[in-house]
């Protein structure tokens, strides 16, 4: 449990933390096709934390538990020393009126010096602070500490942001609800259940687990940027509602019998396996780039943290009440209600999320905010909405 205390702070952490300046980031790797480096190295840790149970198990008993228990502060101890040298964010060193602080942190992360103009330009607007002021050490007005911005987000919310907000929350609940935890923290008491009693065997099962999980995020890496954030997203949990019913079956038919059934064992091995696949490819990195990329600049640190708020309270709930689930109701039983939950995932992000690929910041406000986005008449692909300023854009639908 402290294992995964830690794993989950310190990605909500990073992913809640999100703000003005999170935007360049991910848009400089989709440009490069690096949309989902960063889940890639976190199912890295993963796999390697999975290799360092292997490794430990073939220590005597007495020893191992502490060993596999330890190994875990060394990346901790890595963290939090590199993190000394990671710079502060350029965004609260201009909420805290630190203009010449924000400049040379983006003069180092920007490829050019005009890019860091635009940048800085752009965080001194969303903070308030008038264009003209360029001394290194400036008075930034009360309101702009950030006052006002939840009223904006939740209490009386334009249309566009309540959508925006209904996505971002809708995409991370999706996310945990799909049962992917449960599958990642018990995986043992699935294979189990599945028929794999060896210890050694069900340690080598997990290591197979992680390795699909791994190589198939790293193809999505290079995909999420040339199809597109809907079709992947939509395929991914298309794939992951057929094999979450099919492992379901499999684990049924072995529940019901009194003795092993060969084919039974290997259905519900490869649909746990199709369903890590499934979700690598869409539903794995969708959520913290898709909130990274819809919220205006003066929301996005609010509005993405909302969103993984609910990620990890989905999270825990989802992972303690696995065990109690599959006792209740069976654990075939268990994935066809994670089957129940995908489908209605499905339906929700065919409704509520448009496509982002390839959009401007400038785009989304008109992008969001008319939940009949997805249903343009008389077959014109494109589609009049209001920007929101009483002024009309024109938005193209269809993928870039």
């Amino acid at each position: 449990m402290g294992s995964t205390f830690r794993e989950s702070h310190g990605r909500g952490e990073k992913s809640g933390g999100n703000d003005g300046d999170s935007d360049h980031a991910w848009r400089k790797w989709s440009h490069e096709g690096l949309t989902g480096e960063p889940m890639v190295f976190i199912d890295f840790g993963i796999l390697l934390g999975d290799v360092s149970n292997y490794v430990c198990s073939k220590l005597p008993a007495h020893l191992g538990w502490r060993v596999m228990l330890g190994v875990g502060a060394v990346p901790t101890v890595i963290l939090a020393s590199v993190v000394l040298w990671v710079p502060e964010s350029p965004r609260w060193l201009v909420m805290q009126g630190r203009l010449g602080d924000a400049k040379r942190v983006l003069d180092k992360t920007s490829d050019s010096v005009e890019e860091a103009q635009i940048r800085l330009a752009d965080i001194k607007e969303a903070a308030g602070i008038p264009e003209n002021l360029t001394d290194d050490i400036v008075q930034v007005p009360k309101h702009s500490h950030g006052e006002g911005v939840w009223k904006e987000l939740i209490v009386h919310p334009t249309p566009s942001v309540r959508h925006m907000l209904i996505a971002s929350v809708g995409i991370h609940f999706f996310q945990q609800c799909s049962g992917i935890n449960s599958v990642v923290l018990y995986s043992p008491k699935i294979f189990e259940k599945a028929g794999i009693t060896s210890p050694n065997d069900m340690l080598l099962a997990t290591l197979a687990v992680g390795f699909t999980k791994i190589m198939l995020i790293s193809v999505a890496t290079f995909l999420f940027d040339k199809m597109g954030r809907r079709p992947l997203l939509l395929s991914s949990v298309a794939g992951m509602i057929f094999s979450l019913a099919t492992l379901g079956f499999g684990l049924k038919v072995i529940d019901h019998s009194d003795h092993k059934i060969t084919w039974a064992v290997g259905l519900s091995m490869a649909m746990l396996l199709a369903f890590e696949a499934f979700y690598s490819i869409g539903m794995g990195p969708s959520p913290v780039v898709y909130s990274s990329e819809i919220f205006p600049l003066k929301l996005r640190a609010q509005g993405t943290s909302i969103g993984m708020a609910v990620n990890r309270m989905t999270s825990w709930v989802i992972s303690m009440t696995f065990i109690s689930l599959y006792k209740g109701i069976t654990i075939g039983g268990v994935f066809f209600l994670y089957a129940g939950v995908a489908l209605v995932s499905w339906v929700f992000f065919y409704y509520v999320l448009p496509e982002t690929r390839g959009r401007t910041l400038e785009d989304m406000e008109g992008l969001f905010g008319n939940f009949k986005w997805n249903f343009p008449k008389n077959g014109n692909n494109n589609k009049e909405v209001s920007n929101g300023d009483g002024s009309n854009g024109q938005v193209q639908l269809g993928s870039k």
